[in-house]
């Protein structure tokens, strides 16, 4: 259920960015160990951007596997989660590589049209 305070969180954060122009996408990055339901996320995202300037907008996430790295050997792999501890030797002194990212990447924003101007020419 904390998607839906992320989801709350990511459109103040858009909104802040788009400066009063409709918002057309959000491109995020989630790592997997933010434990993210991307469906969850996409819900809420649309029940939180309704009546605001990035109702209707595209939430396009790249989620990240969690990698981790060894301590002890230096092994680098793609947990199992929950489980950290090294499949080669079994350390459990390891550093996370990946996987806790959240973050926007950028935003898509309607562009606002030029206004024509009537050229005047000098008499």
């Amino acid at each position: 259920m904390h998607e839906l305070s992320l989801s709350s969180a990511i459109l103040a954060t858009t909104l802040r960015h788009a400066e009063g122009r409709p918002v057309r996408s959000v491109q995020m990055r989630i790592g997997a160990m933010r434990q993210v339901v991307p469906e969850s996320l996409d819900f809420y995202f649309g029940i939180v951007t309704r009546g605001t300037l990035a109702e209707g907008a595209a939430l396009e996430v790249d989620y990240l596997p969690a990698r981790l790295r060894c301590g002890d050997c230096a092994r680098e792999w793609e947990p199992e989660l929950p489980l950290f501890r090294c499949p080669g030797c079994g350390g459990a002194a390891v550093e996370t590589l990946s996987g806790t990212e959240f973050g926007i990447e950028y935003i898509t924003v309607e562009e606002e049209e030029e206004a024509e101007t009537p050229c005047i020419a000098p008499r």
